[in-house]
């Protein structure tokens, strides 16, 4: 894994990026010329107040690899964070972008996933990361955990989601489990969600033959739809209110510089989109529910990112 070689002084922690998945939803996939009129605008205010940097990754390797239209590693973390608690990553998504070929993969790694926690030494589930050292620490255990290389990372909490599809006017999914949770009722095929109807869609899986797995399906697809919602926004009348509603709900480590051409090198990324979610053994350790992967699995996932664009 890389390391920068200087340590940053940790000052007050920032306040979380505005942007989220939209960064995806719109800077990613071919805005047009709002983009430039819109984001030159909210450049100082992204670069000066509301980046999170971080000393697992080192930028400027990951600037290189940019400007080379190299295949790109982000880590997407999504945390139920609560009132005076840290919370744990409950979505760990690496999403690789290739450029060159004009596609984008998303692995899922399960919340139980059994790993040693970088930076603190103990085996457990790796989720369990981000509550111990926050994104710093959710990094280095997933680039161990695989052995490969994350370029940026991106933080949400799971709160934040909801009112992020609310900004955006509602999301369309393609839901493959009938289901009812948290006083909703989500029917098969087609679903228009709303803010708060997202937010229970992408919580439940006790009710889930997949469990897990099945969630994190059901994440991907809100992660899906609101790039799509993202990509049809009238920009002009509505990209101001969608990021002044996440406030402190999503940090990531790039700068409005890396925003900028990851628009104009990584635009075709989202035509076309593959999924995959590792899976395991299940096991319980010292009364925890554990989910233990083989050395195949790891190798096959690794394998994956590393080899795609290929």
């Amino acid at each position: 894994m890389r390391r920068k070689n200087r340590r940053k002084t940790k000052g007050k922690r920032k306040r979380g990026l505005k942007i989220f998945l939209l960064i995806f939803g719109l800077l990613l996939l071919g805005i047009g010329t709002y983009a430039g009129y819109i984001f030159m605008d909210v450049r100082s205010t992204v670069n000066n107040e509301l980046h999170e940097d971080i000393e697992s990754i080192d930028t400027t390797v990951t600037k290189k690899k940019m400007d080379n239209k190299d295949p790109l590693n982000i880590l997407l973390l999504g945390v139920d964070e609560r009132e005076n608690d840290q919370g744990r990553s409950d979505t760990m998504i690496v999403m690789t972008l290739d450029a060159n070929n004009e596609k984008m993969q998303m692995v899922s790694i399960p919340r139980d996933t059994e790993a040693k926690i970088i930076g603190d030494g103990r085996v457990t589930r790796i989720n369990h990361s981000y509550a111990y050292g926050g994104s710093n620490m959710a990094v280095d255990t997933v680039e161990n955990f695989l052995n490969i290389e994350i370029d940026y990372f991106t933080r949400v909490n799971m709160e934040g989601l909801s009112q992020l599809v609310d900004s955006v006017n509602g999301i369309t999914v393609n839901n493959s489990l009938a289901f009812h949770y948290d006083g909703y009722q989500f029917p098969e095929g087609q679903v228009k969600l709303t803010g708060q109807e997202a937010l229970a869609f992408v919580r439940m899986r006790k009710a889930d033959p997949q469990g897990d797995l099945g969630r994190n399906e059901r994440q991907r697809e809100v992660i899906q739809g609101v790039m799509d919602k993202g990509a049809s926004l009238n920009m002009v009348n509505q990209v101001g209110e969608v990021m002044d509603v996440l406030g402190d709900n999503v940090s990531t480590n790039m700068e409005f510089s890396d925003m900028r051409r990851l628009a104009a090198n990584y635009s075709g990324a989202r035509k076309e989109a593959t999924t995959y979610q590792m899976s395991g053994s299940s096991k319980t350790s010292s009364g925890m529910y554990l989910i233990e992967m083989s050395n195949s699995e790891i190798e096959k996932t690794h394998n994956m990112i590393v080899n795609f664009g290929s």
